[in-house]
């Protein structure tokens, strides 16, 4: 009887344990690989970020899609349908009413007629990048790959390419470990706007085309599509959903937003699945708070367990993580950085302009120059993160020519200063100067990276192999001299004295270590964007 009593006591204590989920996945089409983990926090804190990610440190995203068509920047596919907003001007100047031409008519413009993907991972390679990412689907629904659960894919319509085969061989090609970007689970709120309709104007009241169904498409090119298998809006609003700003409060489906369906949770769940079991990426990034559907479903839990089953190089990117999150999934700050350094190996996702090709930033000349890249990725690296960088890509899969200067800037710094970078580990401090000493919070998932356009050759930062220590001046003192206070005379993080000091793309430079810091005299500039010395330790 005691053994049955304890019995009883310990499954009870497991059942209240377990947790249970408001729209729990199915697994019928798409069974979770059983093996080393279990889709709880208990079993995926087990999971170590890999060292070839630690050593990585940086990557190139093409975050591109067909919401670069019409060159009218990120979020696109939801901001036509909002009236007033800069998009939805354009949008109805140059294609027409949401009513009439709404974003499934986009769809049939995205033709990649010059995406060459080999010729591209080739250039990202050449300028150092370590992986390449590439969006499988974003808010808009669509997938870029010959998906079984998704009719609305670029084989059907469009390129008429599996565009994630081909990245994935020229990824393959070179050396690079594929990632794969999914954020199609918020669709259903995202997409919300084109359930609406003008309030003013000649067409006040009449219906976007969120409400078409497939009875809809006779006779028209997207017969025998359904669009709710796009927009996903055969559902009430959301509280609040006139407001433009709703979507952010409903971002973690706990402040009144509509809950997903069983299906839309599993059809999410299944393409994941896929797009894992067909183009096997090393690197999974979901655009969410912590995991998709996190947490009303177990369906980010059993994708995760699913890719550490079957990739022991596995990484998946999640955002807003806590501390015992973070032992379980690679934290992933939006545009900006923590000002400390942290324990688990972590990621920047930036962009040099907007994550979709955006016209207006080309046209006025405000993409990120090469110098505020470098300073991000040796901010970050100093700090035991890694930098994944996007470079928008217009519709036809080309990037433009500002950009390709930058590129071109990014690759003559990292061709010299590469050995500072990759395989290295944080110092004792990651830095030192005003930007180093200040208060600089996160704001939600990141943006904070204004801090960069506030750093000059003050502010240093620290980084080490076994062999050197390297530091780095965010730009390049106009007396020529660099004082480095944190490498001062006495200072007990210090083996030995430093009697020396290299500048690499130079050479040896005279260098003294005095009470208030080491002293280093620099030549001219030998770059333009930023001075790289390696200390013998």
């Amino acid at each position: 009887m005691k053994a049955l009593l304890t019995g009883l006591l310990i499954a009870t204590s497991t059942i209240t344990m377990a947790q249970t989920y408001e729209v729990p996945v199915s697994e019928a089409h798409e069974p979770m690989a059983k093996g080393q983990y279990e889709p709880t926090w208990e079993s995926l804190e087990k999971h170590e970020t890999p060292e070839w990610f630690r050593n990585a440190k940086f990557g190139i995203w093409a975050h591109w899609g067909p919401q670069c068509v019409e060159g009218s920047g990120d979020w696109m596919a939801r901001g036509l349908y909002i009236e007033g907003s800069d998009q939805a001007k354009y949008h109805r100047e140059h294609y027409g009413h949401p009513s009439e031409f709404g974003f499934k008519d986009v769809l049939p413009l995205f033709k990649a007629e010059r995406w060459n993907p080999e010729k591209l991972v080739e250039r990202y390679k050449r300028l150092g990048a370590q992986y390449f990412f590439v969006l499988g689907n974003h808010h808009d629904n669509f997938d870029l790959w010959d998906s079984k659960y998704q009719k609305w894919n670029s084989v059907n319509i469009g390129p008429k390419h599996d565009i994630l085969a081909e990245w994935a061989a020229a990824a393959k090609k070179y050396g690079l470990p594929l990632g794969i970007s999914f954020h199609a689970d918020h669709a259903w709120t995202w997409y919300e706007p084109s359930q609406r309709y003008d309030q003013n104007g000649k067409k006040a009241g009449v219906y976007y085309d969120g409400h078409l169904t497939k009875e809809d498409g006779k006779g028209k090119w997207w017969e025998g599509y359904d669009p709710q298998e796009l927009y996903a809006q055969n559902h009430p609003l959301s509280d609040r959903s006139w407001s433009n700003s709703q979507i952010h409060q409903q971002w973690d489906w706990t402040h009144g937003a509509a809950k997903p369906t069983q299906a839309f949770v599993t059809n999410f769940y299944d393409r994941t699945l896929d797009a894992i079991n067909r183009y096997k990426p090393d690197l999974i990034y979901f655009d969410v708070t912590v995991l998709p559907f996190y947490d009303i479903s177990d369906a980010g839990m059993k994708i995760t367990t699913h890719f550490y089953n079957t990739n022991p190089r596995a990484v998946v990117f999640g955002k807003i993580l806590n501390k015992r999150q973070r032992k379980a999934l690679t934290w992933d700050v939006e545009r900006g950085a923590p000002n400390e350094i942290i324990e688990e190996p972590w990621q920047t996702c930036n962009c040099i302009g907007g994550w979709h090709y955006n016209t207006s930033i080309y046209e006025r000349g405000t993409y990120k120059t090469a110098a505020t890249v470098v300073k991000q990725l040796v901010d970050i690296v100093s700090k035991n993160g890694c930098l994944l960088l996007n470079i928008p890509l217009r519709g036809d899969g080309t990037y433009d020519e500002k950009e390709a200067k930058i590129l071109d800037d990014l690759e003559a710094w990292m061709k010299v200063n590469s050995e500072s970078i990759f395989d290295t580990r944080p110092w004792v401090k990651f830095g030192e100067g005003p930007v180093a000493d200040a208060d600089i919070k996160l704001n939600a998932q990141g943006f904070n990276d204004g801090q960069y356009s506030h750093m000059d050759s003050r502010d240093i930062r620290f980084n080490q192999t076994k062999k050197y220590l390297y530091v780095t001046a965010m730009g390049w003192p106009e007396s020529g001299q660099l004082v480095i206070k944190s490498l001062a005379k006495g200072n007990p993080n210090l083996r030995k004295s430093i009697t020396g000091a290299w500048l690499l793309g130079y050479g040896k430079v005279k260098a003294r270590q005095t009470a208030a810091g080491l002293v280093v005299t620099l030549p001219k500039q030998v770059n333009e964007i930023a001075p790289v010395l390696r200390i013998k330790k």
